[in-house]
């Protein structure tokens, strides 16, 4: 793949779309975004903020994006990963590459995988193993797909830390889902507890015993980390445990975890959206979050 000839087209221009076209766009001839919130919003700052950047906008259609781009990064939320590999598939321009940032279920993937194949483009999943901040884009992704090591060739040499570790769809994918139950259920634990703890008064006891038990953890930093995550993040956390738990259901299980975190990750979310937290401040410790859902139950 040319530099001098490989243009970027961005699906979803949201975080980790507006970090992944901010580092990339030094690598390559061009780079364009399409976001729904162009359309709905011409004026807002989704589109305001790629134009400063010197990302091209499309507002019009996913065709637009796919005319123009020889590798499309889809980095929407995981509800639409297939969606957009439906939408983008017809449009797709033969022996372009297709790689898909997004958290979703094996099956989710191997569905999406075989549209975008069929269009004569290379479908590559990625599986993004940690949070894409502070990393950027040389955050820790594990790459799978007939096609994929002649993408990682290219990734890495622009600095990606990209690894593949299979040619079938579906082996990144898995290894990312079930890391996220465990991560994500950690969030989903320490809010509850921190938050039950606060509700008693008994935090002072309940997390020097955390330390006892894990003393390589800063319990109060890491408590502070996860609410300010899922407060603003907790709608696609959410969805991203709804394919946990169809990853489970998929291997034979019943999601019975899974399904359980990504209820508590949508009731942060749903309290985010309605305001509840919105005077705690950048930088708070998790005792501000816990305070703001207690005062959300009156």
């Amino acid at each position: 793949m040319s530099q001098q000839t490989l243009s970027l087209g961005m699906v979803g221009y949201g975080e980790v779309g507006r970090i992944f076209c901010a580092g990339l766009k030094v690598q390559v001839a061009s780079v364009s975004a399409w976001d729904l919130k162009f359309a709905a919003d011409p004026l807002g700052e989704a589109r305001s903020h790629a134009q400063q950047a010197g990302v091209r906008v499309l507002p019009g259609s996913m065709q637009d994006l796919c005319a123009s781009a020889t590798l499309i990064i889809s980095a929407v939320t995981a509800s639409n990963t297939l969606a957009v590999a439906e939408a983008a598939a017809p449009h797709l321009r033969a022996g372009s590459f297709f790689l898909d940032l997004n958290s979703a279920s094996p099956g989710t993937k191997q569905a999406a995988a075989k549209v975008v194949e069929a269009a004569g483009a290379h479908y590559v999943e990625a599986g993004v193993m940690t949070s894409v901040p502070p990393h950027g884009i040389r955050v820790p992704m594990l790459l799978g797909g007939p096609r994929a090591m002649e993408l990682a060739v290219t990734l890495t040499a622009w600095g990606l830390d990209a690894k593949v570790v299979a040619a079938e769809i579906g082996v990144a994918s898995a290894i990312k889902m079930c890391r996220s139950v465990m991560i994500k259920g950690l969030e989903a634990l320490v809010i509850e507890s921190y938050t039950t703890a606060r509700a008693y008064g008994v935090e002072e006891h309940v997390l020097p015993t955390l330390a006892e038990t894990f003393p390589s953890i800063d319990w109060a930093q890491t408590g502070a980390y996860f609410f300010s995550r899922v407060v603003q993040h907790g709608q696609r956390r959410a969805e991203e445990m709804r394919e946990c738990a169809n990853t489970v259901a998929e291997a034979g299980f019943d999601p019975i975890m899974a399904a359980a975190i990504a209820a508590k990750q949508q009731w942060v979310a749903d309290w985010a959206r309605a305001g509840v937290f919105a005077r705690v401040g950048k930088g708070a410790g998790w005792q501000e979050y816990a305070d703001a859902s207690l005062a959300g139950r009156q």
